[in-house]
């Protein structure tokens, strides 16, 4: 009995010195779980800075066409987003004009810094020595014997051109005045639209800013027109087409502004069936001359509400399918504003609504010069 007592007190003695030598080795297995998920998670936030400090001085290099604008619009974001509990700060050095390419359809995005014409920007997020933000301390440093944590990350944002197709209203409510449901006082109803004061003339400016806004920015865009009413032949001894396909893609805009000049010189009449003008905007975007790795864009522009042909929506989910991505532009108080916002949102799009016709124009100047971003890297 005695013996078998003091067996059992060994034994315990035992796991004392077992526990005595193991808790320290427990503890510093748990010390460096914690600085790792610590890291993984610091390493995390600094990507995320990263990224959203690229993309916003790519989106502001194409807005702008200033890299300065857009270094302080990268600085801005990266600090908007904490890593380790820390605004991350950028410096100069860190942020990188150039040019992106690629060389086909499967390729990666080739950086290479430096352009005239930039269409890339390159952030680097650090949180290291000698850095503004300065290395991330580690929770158990005493534990490890490495006392910070230094990682850095890297973000590549670029523009991408775009083969855009502008999908018109030419229905005959667009040779009413801007406001109000008739002609122009004096302007004949079998004439062209009054160019100043009817709602086609103001579309006419309209476009006409677009593509000289599309001329500023160094991306190349190819454009196209079509324009939609129904098919109509009712008066003034004219024949219009449900839709119309007015210029394929074409890199000249003289070619569209004068395909618009042609239109303006003559009624436009019928009713509006934008799902045809969506329909005929898809055969412009996956024809022959669209570019492979341009981003597919289009611009659909109504002043009244679809009466003729399929729901628009059922249009717009075919777009979709094809990579095509529709902002709409409602133009006027009778314009179905439901309508269209309903169309951009199935394609990704923005929905645009203008009272006036000087709204119209800085619309369509926004929408130019608002080009895709992509992180490539």
């Amino acid at each position: 009995m005695h013996a078998c007592k003091l067996g059992r007190g060994n034994r315990r003695g035992a796991m004392l010195v077992l526990i005595a030598i193991c808790l320290p080795l427990c503890i510093i297995m748990a010390a460096f779980a914690v600085d790792v998920a610590w890291m993984q998670l610091v390493r995390t936030e600094l990507r995320t800075s990263t990224d959203a400090a690229a993309r916003a001085a790519a989106k502001q290099l194409s807005l702008a066409q200033d890299t300065k604008v857009a270094t302080t619009f990268a600085k801005t974001a990266a600090q908007r987003n904490l890593v380790a509990g820390d605004p991350l700060m950028l410096a100069d050095k860190d942020i990188v004009f150039g040019k992106s390419t690629q060389a086909n359809e499967l390729a990666h995005f080739a950086f290479v810094a430096g352009s005239k014409t930039p269409n890339a920007v390159q952030i680097t997020g650090r949180r290291q020595q000698g850095a503004l933000s300065g290395p991330v301390d580690l929770l158990f440093a005493g534990a490890l014997g490495v006392k910070q944590f230094q990682p850095v990350e890297t973000a590549i944002s670029t523009q991408l051109d775009r083969d855009i197709c502008l999908v018109v209203d030419r229905s005959g409510s667009m040779m009413w005045m801007l406001t109000g449901s008739v002609l122009p006082p004096g302007a004949p109803n079998c004439g062209p639209p009054d160019p100043t004061r009817s709602r086609w003339g103001a579309l006419h400016t309209a476009v006409d800013a677009f593509l000289t806004e599309l001329d500023k920015t160094p991306q190349d865009e190819h454009v196209g027109l079509v324009s939609y009413s129904s098919n109509y032949s009712a008066e003034c001894g004219l024949k219009f087409n449900i839709s119309d396909i007015n210029s394929d893609l074409v890199s000249d805009y003289t070619v569209i502004r004068n395909t618009m000049n042609a239109l303006s010189s003559k009624p436009v009449k019928g009713g509006t069936s934008i799902s045809a003008g969506i329909d005929d905007g898809i055969k412009v975007l996956t024809g022959k001359k669209i570019r492979p790795y341009a981003v597919k864009s289009m611009v659909l522009m109504t002043d009244g509400i679809h009466n003729v042909g399929p729901e628009p929506i059922l249009s717009a989910r075919t777009a979709a399918t094809k990579g095509i991505v529709i902002d709409t532009i409602t133009f006027s108080s009778d314009a179905d504003i439901k309508r269209m916002e309903d169309v951009a949102k199935a394609t990704g799009g923005r929905h645009y609504h203008a009272p006036t016709a000087a709204d119209l124009a800085k619309i369509f100047k926004e929408i130019a010069s608002t080009l895709p971003v992509l992180l490539t890297d």
